[in-house]
Formats: C-alpha cells, structure tokens, sequence
C-alpha cells in the first residue's frame, strides 16, 4: 500500500492539466518547473543533487521507499528538489543503514510530494508539450486556484540558479594529495569530491563566482568545473572566469553545466531543451 495518509493533493501544470492523488510529506503547497529521471534506483542522491534545485521532480520508477534514507547517500547536507511526484509510496522501510523512512526524511526537510498518480501519463505529456512550470498542493484544493498559480510561476529559463546552492565559504579535503584540484563550486554534488579524493586528489571547493586570479593564488594543478542548476546562459561570471583559464593555458574539466559554460567560454551557444534528459543509462555519441 502506497499511501501514507488520505490527504487528497493535486498537482496542476501551466496548460492547465490536473492530476489527483495522495500527500507525501509535508501538508503544503509548493511550485516549480516539472522534470523526470528514469533512474531506477538512488532515488535519494537525486533529491539531494543541487542540480535539481528549483525543479519538481517525477519518478518514472513504479515504487519508491523501500529502502527508507541513509545521511551516507545524500549529495548535499539537504533536499534540493521543491516537490516530488511519484506512483507508489512505501511508508515502511527495510534497510539496516537506513536513518528513517523516506516519508520522515520528506518531512524533516519540508518537502510536499504526491503519490498515487500516474507517472507514465506525466511523463508522455512533458515528451510531448516540454517543460512546464506546475504546483503540487495537498493544503489548496481549489483547482482554479492552483491554475492560476502553475501559470503564474517564473521561466526557468534565463535564471541563476547556482548562487542558492553553491558553498558560501572555501574549504580543502584530502589535504595529503598528490594533486591539487581547484573545485569551482556551481552546486557541486558530494561525489565530485569524494571521486577527486578517492583518486588522491587534494581538493579545494570554490564558491561559484570565484575568480580564476583568486582561484590561482592556490597554485592548483588543474581546475574542475562542478554541475548545478539553472540556465547557463544567465551566468556571464562563470564564462568569464572559465575564459580567463583557458587563456592561461591551464587543465580544465567541465562536468554537468559546467560543460555547459565551458562551451559558452569558447564562443559555443546554449539553449533550453525542449525537455530534459535525467537519468543513469543515457547513450552518448563521439562526434569528435
């Protein structure tokens, strides 16, 4: 049984489409631009991953829960997504690293979620009319309402995003490292870190609109440039810095929008799919 409580919820999107079910977590209302992942497990590293920020999330997974959540999964110290839409809910959990079910963790983060829909309809309908901005309300039942707040919510499109995510203050890891990394922080996930360190890496995180002068002063052996959210075409701070380093010849990776901004830094263009691709298991091909 999926359903944690009988509090009806709706969730509404821009064109008006309506959707009924069931609250998870929190009793509220929240907004914000909708999106899939067709990951089929992790599904708390996705919660946590500030490259989600400002989005309300479906999982096209039938049933998510089971396995409860662990602080040893989280990408970040919080939830970063603003709602959660899925089909099936466990309320119980087995999973002996677990630290709560994942409707207590919804809850002790403040995140309004609805179960109980259908996901595939959801996910057809973004396939087919592209991103859209929607409320999920299990407080407001007023579907009228709920319309005109879905219409009345920002673009994501020409936002800047990464400044609410990124790490305010400097910080090391891995201070015995044989190579120093230089982390520009756009809304890095923790696994960043840990995959540099794992690698022997000594790295120092660098909030987002550090320039490449401070950046630096470190003496660093190669810079990465870290994944985040919002559009990258709003972030001319980081275009110029990811210039001012390949000006100086240094080494340089770029992952997630980081990559994203790297290719604006060298005269490239970026523009807003028309949905997104989220997931574990997408195909690439090299056409270098």
């Amino acid at each position: 049984m999926s359903v944690i409580n009988s509090q009806k919820a709706y969730l509404v999107l821009e064109d008006g489409t309506i959707f009924q079910g069931n609250a998870v977590g929190k009793i509220g209302t929240t907004t914000g631009e909708i999106a899939f992942n067709t990951g089929m497990t992790g599904y708390q590293e996705v919660f946590t991953d500030p490259s989600y920020f400002g989005q309300i999330l479906v999982m096209t997974v039938d049933h998510i829960g089971n396995y409860g959540a662990a602080s040893i999964d989280a990408e970040s110290k919080s939830i970063k997504i603003s709602g959660l839409v899925c089909k099936k809910y466990s309320p119980t959990f087995s999973r002996s690293m677990a630290d709560s079910s994942l409707n207590d963790y919804l809850i002790d983060n403040g995140l309004t979620g609805i179960s109980d829909v259908d996901t595939r309809e959801i996910v057809r309908h973004i396939r087919d009319k592209g991103a859209m901005n929607c409320v999920i309300s299990s407080e407001i039942l007023d579907t009228e309402q709920l319309k005109k707040m879905a219409k009345d919510i920002p673009s994501m499109e020409g936002l800047e995003l990464s400044s609410k995510v990124w790490s305010k203050e400097s910080y090391e890891s891995n201070s015995g490292g044989n190579k120093k990394v230089a982390l520009l922080d756009l809304g890095s996930k923790d696994n960043i870190v840990k995959c540099l360190t794992d690698r022997g890496c000594h790295v120092k995180v660098f909030p987002g609109d550090t320039s490449y002068a401070d950046m630096k002063k470190w003496n660093p052996d190669g810079f990465m440039i870290s994944n985040g959210p919002g559009d990258p075409a709003a972030m001319s701070y980081a275009v110029k810095t990811l210039q001012d380093i390949i000006a100086a010849d240094e080494k340089m990776f770029g992952i997630c929008l980081g990559s994203q901004i790297l290719a604006q830094a060298v005269g490239m263009k970026t523009f807003k799919m028309h949905h997104g691709h989220r997931g574990q298991n997408h195909p690439v091909q090299n056409l270098i």
